[in-house]
């Protein structure tokens, strides 16, 4: 399955996210991660993302879905992979779609991870770390928000949505997702579809 995981910052979507791909076996694709692994390779596309990387920017569009597109190609992404960082917006959404559609390799499932607000900053907050300030937090949720309601938008209008409850004992939570995953697949337990 190819899965896109969406969840505001202290939603608790990182260790979610990887105990979904250790489940599932699938590579768990950070774009973050691929671009720095393209400018270690020195691949044309690492050489292209190279300067953005270093001046703290944000690679372009077309890079990254460059990235994207040679990375589902390799025999690892067959049975699927998950996406983390990836897209950030609906231009993004919409240029995935459409790479993806040319590897004939769609989208399968978008998992939104929900918590409160008032959840997620008191979470945050207790992490004590200098950026959990409860007006930073909040600036973060307000471009986080801004960001994504146009992506959930756009994907549940594919009916590939799946909001996830966020409350509860990480295990309880992981159930849920477990259970979204078995429903998009058809119902297989280990959530790969046939074919």
């Amino acid at each position: 399955m190819r899965i896109i995981f969406l969840g505001p910052p202290g939603a608790g979507k990182g260790t979610q996210s990887a105990r979904l791909v250790e489940h599932l076996g699938i590579p768990h694709l950070s774009t973050g991660n691929l671009l720095r692994q393209a400018i270690r390779e020195r691949t044309a596309a690492g050489a292209l993302a190279e300067p953005y990387l270093a001046s703290g920017q944000l690679a372009p569009d077309e890079i990254v879905l460059k990235l994207v597109g040679e990375r589902l190609g390799r025999d690892d992404c067959a049975a699927g992979a998950m996406f983390d960082g990836f897209p950030r917006n609906l231009r993004q959404a919409e240029s995935l779609d459409e790479t993806l559609r040319e590897c004939g390799r769609p989208i399968d499932l978008v998992l939104e991870l929900k918590v409160d607000d008032a959840d997620v900053i008191r979470r945050l907050a207790g992490r004590a770390r200098s950026d959990d300030r409860p007006e930073v937090i909040a600036e973060r949720l307000r471009s986080y928000w801004n960001q994504t309601r146009p992506l959930l938008d756009y994907y549940r209008k594919q009916g590939i949505l799946c909001t996830i409850d966020g409350r509860g004992s990480p295990d309880e939570v992981f159930e849920r997702i477990k259970e979204a995953v078995r429903t998009a697949s058809g119902g297989s337990a280990n959530g790969d579809r046939p074919g």
